[in-house]
């Protein structure tokens, strides 16, 4: 008998209590981390263990994942780059630069709008926006 895995009910149980953010930041991974380190007193650190490998057209993209977690909670932060060498982690949102996904505690929707608040005023952001679960048609590329 030969066992598979179910993609999507995978992905939807790794976005069960998650909330996602699209970012327009026309700047470098790392820059853009250490922006939000320094405005909001976050500490994201690059994770090459959960960076993402997709294969397209006979090459290998890599995307890279930024990690925080919020000390005295469950809550866990991470920013997805959304683009490699002209290949894009969802494609669906090509025009976005980065993701950022909240998992592991419940957010409460005030919480996320100090947050698109917050990280508005950063300079070198453009927009910010939350997205909807159900609208992410590549959910299973944010899967690590």
């Amino acid at each position: 008998m030969k066992l598979t895995i179910d993609n999507s009910v995978l992905a939807e149980d790794f976005f069960s209590d998650a909330k996602i953010l699209g970012i327009v930041a026309p700047v470098k991974d790392y820059r853009f981390c250490w922006l939000l380190n320094q405005c909001l007193g976050c500490d994201f650190r690059l994770n090459s263990d959960i960076e993402i490998q997709l294969a397209r057209k006979n090459r290998r993209y890599f995307f890279s994942v930024y990690e925080y977690g919020e000390a005295g909670t469950s809550l866990v932060h991470y920013i997805y780059n959304n683009q490699f060498e002209g290949e894009y982690l969802l494609p669906e949102f090509r025009h976005l630069d980065f993701l950022w996904l909240l998992k592991g505690d419940d957010v409460h929707d005030h919480y996320i709008h100090y947050l698109q608040q917050s990280i508005k005023n950063i300079q070198g952001v453009q927009l910010i926006t939350q997205l909807e679960k159900e609208k992410i048609r590549n959910k299973t590329h944010l899967v690590f």
